[in-house]
């Protein structure tokens, strides 16, 4: 195969300039399925800011305050451990998610595919026409149509960028302050009302003129296929043992030599990277499966089976065998249960509050008046919920006074409080040197945890 192909990429031309793409209008079983998933998630993301679960909002990534809810979990920068194996598990499942199924997240789920395909692509089908509608309509003079139509399009385009950049604002300030910056004056919250403007042109300039280019040049996915896939990866491939040779058809042709591809090019035309799928594999293809609706539509006028242009493996087509898991898949799938089973576990154990009682380190027993004994412990507690909190620390095993030392346990959200109090028994109740005691923490009269340490005393020393 010539792979001449390789050293250019579709957008840009042999002078080096910009190659703007026109890709046909979709459509087919394929295409209907990408736009009910982007529907669902496009909904989800419009309404996920203003559903609240235990009182929080579903979903918040506040990083100037170190907020964050995840599904009505509130997280702050105490749970950085959290996130990290988190974020190393989602790398992990990235490799794996691509060693076998190739770049489904970029044609089904991408955020950029998603809003630039059924989004914006959408807006402009139904201003401007399909494909060669808007190439006649670049091509034309100036004109009040012409004038009318890009101007409404561009202002569409920046409308919904400026309402997506408001839902970012929902997600990261809070819906409450998101609102109430929407409805005062710039002038009261200038800070956030230039940091809304220049998202929304951010936004604006990447769909309206960006587009395909984000992927191609910005996006290191794609440019990590060449690591991550095997001949084993599902793609979108087209199928070279049974379409070539090409060739047109001709009523005078009753050659069988020929393969099933016709050579019609409207996988090319509808392609939105504007890639030729047949020549292979490419870092360009982000397996939208435009073109396998196209093909198929072909193959069935031409009575051909469809799956000419299908989701398989270069060994599938080549072997025209199953697909089968490999060595790597195994490996990577081990990998990725051992890390979100840890996941799991700290998620499972995760509490509200967490709580240290420790004896003070270097220090001993302290006689008290009225034959008693002290021991001076540090408490260190961490208030991880968004909430205020008042904590109570009482002696469970056994009769005893705490004193504190300092002020009361009262927590700020996201607070960290570390104090120190004194556990004073009677040395009656000790009957050795090194004596167990218990401590129960209470919040709102409801234990939360218990806390299992020592109390050193003369209690059985021997001279």
């Amino acid at each position: 195969m010539d792979e001449q192909f390789r050293d250019s990429i579709a957008t840009i031309n042999e002078k080096g300039k910009r190659n703007w793409i026109y890709p046909k209008k979709p459509k087919g079983r394929y295409h209907m399925a990408r736009v009910f998933v982007a529907v669902f998630l496009l909904l989800f993301f419009i309404l996920a800011p203003f559903v609240k679960i235990n009182g929080h909002q579903m979903l918040l990534f506040n990083i100037l305050e170190r907020k964050f809810i995840l599904f009505g979990l509130p997280f702050g920068p105490h749970d950085f451990y959290i996130f990290v194996i988190g974020f190393i598990a989602f790398i992990v499942f990235i490799i794996l998610f691509t060693a076998i199924y190739g770049r489904l997240f970029c044609g089904w789920v991408c955020p950029q595919t998603i809003f630039m395909e059924s989004v914006f692509r959408k807006i402009e089908y139904l201003i401007e026409g399909d494909f060669r509608q808007q190439i006649a309509l670049d091509q034309a003079p100036v004109s009040a149509k012409k004038v009318l139509k890009k101007g409404l399009k561009h202002f569409i385009f920046f409308l919904v960028a400026f309402i997506v950049a408001n839902l970012f604002l929902a997600y990261i300030a809070g819906t409450e302050n998101a609102v109430g910056y929407i409805s005062a004056s710039p002038n009261k919250h200038l800070t956030s009302f230039i940091a809304v403007i220049a998202f929304s042109l951010l936004f604006y300039f990447i769909f309206a003129r960006f587009r395909e280019q984000a992927c191609v040049i910005v996006c290191p996915y794609g440019r990590l296929q060449g690591v991550l896939l095997d001949e084993n990866s599902l793609a979108v491939a087209y199928d070279f043992v049974r379409g070539e040779p090409r060739g047109k058809i001709r009523k005078d042709d009753s050659s069988d030599s020929k393969g099933d591809c016709i050579d019609c090019k409207l996988c090319v035309q509808v392609c939105p990277t504007g890639i030729d799928i047949r020549n292979g594999i490419q870092l360009e293809c982000v397996n939208c499966t435009a073109c396998i609706d196209a093909c198929d539509e072909v193959m069935e006028k031409i009575n051909k089976p469809r799956g000419l242009i299908r989701y398989d493996s270069l060994k599938g087509i080549k072997d025209r065998t199953r697909f089968k898991i490999s060595g790597r898949i195994i490996v990577y799938t081990i990998v990725l249960t051992i890390l979100l089973s840890v996941f799991g576990v700290l998620i499972a154990n995760r509490t509200d509050i967490d709580i240290k009682i420790l004896r003070t380190p270097g220090m001993l027993y302290q006689d008290q008046p009225g034959d008693k004994i002290s021991n001076l412990y540090n408490l260190n507690i961490v208030n991880k919920t968004f909430d205020s909190l008042k904590v109570e620390i009482r002696l469970l095993s056994m009769e005893g006074e705490i004193k504190f030392i300092g002020s009361d346990m009262y927590l700020k959200p996201q607070e960290k409080n570390e104090s120190k109090f004194m556990l004073i028994l009677e040395k009656s109740s000790l009957s050795k040197i090194n004596t167990p005691v218990e401590f129960g923490v209470f919040e709102d009269g409801k234990e939360i945890k218990k806390i299992k340490t020592s109390f050193l005393s003369h209690v059985g020393m021997t001279k």
